[in-house]
């Protein structure tokens, strides 16, 4: 993991505007843009009719879709875009967050680091992967450490920008846990950047977002040092 330090990261300015990542990578509104109408339609006809258009663009590129190897992609894209790396854009698949009574009296941070994810760029389609590192001080509530993952999860599972991906995940977490001391840091590869246009392999993108407690500068440089830490099995 690469040292992740305040002066390398977008962070959030404000609910609705934070600071955009590159020329690329233009920031907006925290929420997914959807139409009013996104789920009028079921999956079984979204996956039928991605498979449909999928099947042109790739007819259109040349390829032969009588070949035993290719005939079934369509579909498999399809099943792939609405069942797997698309799905969170559905609420239905919204993890169900329970709350429990921090019966210990855990006062201090707590730290969930080296979260593996995977998004996919809405500019390009192309994939962005990484590790999210989430910390909150509990409100006299906690959920359990698998949540947040699943939380995670759940909002890459969409096309994404990192910067509102990041705060997606935050805003989530502090409505979840009914606290406002939270801490997202998220350090991804970009697949727009390193599989075409400019093809730099070796950069990475950081995002953050700090809120409540997290703000000040001492807790921000403990929860850093901490995921800065190399771990080993």
């Amino acid at each position: 993991m690469s040292n992740i330090h305040p002066e390398n990261m977008s962070t959030e300015k404000n609910d609705e505007q934070y600071d955009p990542f590159g020329d690329d990578h233009v920031g907006s509104a925290h929420d997914t843009p959807m139409r009013p109408d996104a789920f009028e339609v079921d999956d079984e006809l979204k996956m039928e009719l991605i498979a449909k258009h999928f099947k042109e663009i790739m007819q259109i590129l040349g390829m032969d879709l009588t070949d035993d190897s290719l005939k079934g992609t369509p579909m498999r894209v399809a099943k792939m875009y609405v069942q797997e790396v698309f799905s969170g854009l559905n609420p239905k698949n919204k993890p169900d967050v329970r709350l429990f009574e921090n019966k210990y009296n855990y006062d201090q941070m707590l730290v969930e680091k080296d979260i593996t994810f995977y998004s996919h760029c809405e500019h390009h389609f192309v994939p962005i992967y990484g590790k999210a590192h989430v910390a909150y001080f509990s409100s006299g509530k906690v959920i359990g450490l698998s949540k947040i993952n699943r939380i995670v999860q759940y909002y890459s599972k969409r096309p994404q920008v990192q910067e509102r991906l990041t705060v997606q995940i935050a805003k989530d977490l502090m409505e979840s846990l009914q606290t406002e001391d939270v801490a997202v840091v998220m350090d991804a590869s970009h697949m727009c950047v390193s599989s075409r246009g400019v093809n730099d392999t070796n950069s990475r993108t950081g995002t953050a977002y700090f809120s409540g407690k997290f703000k000040d500068e001492a807790i921000k440089t403990e929860f850093l040092n901490y995921i800065n830490t190399r771990t080993h099995d």
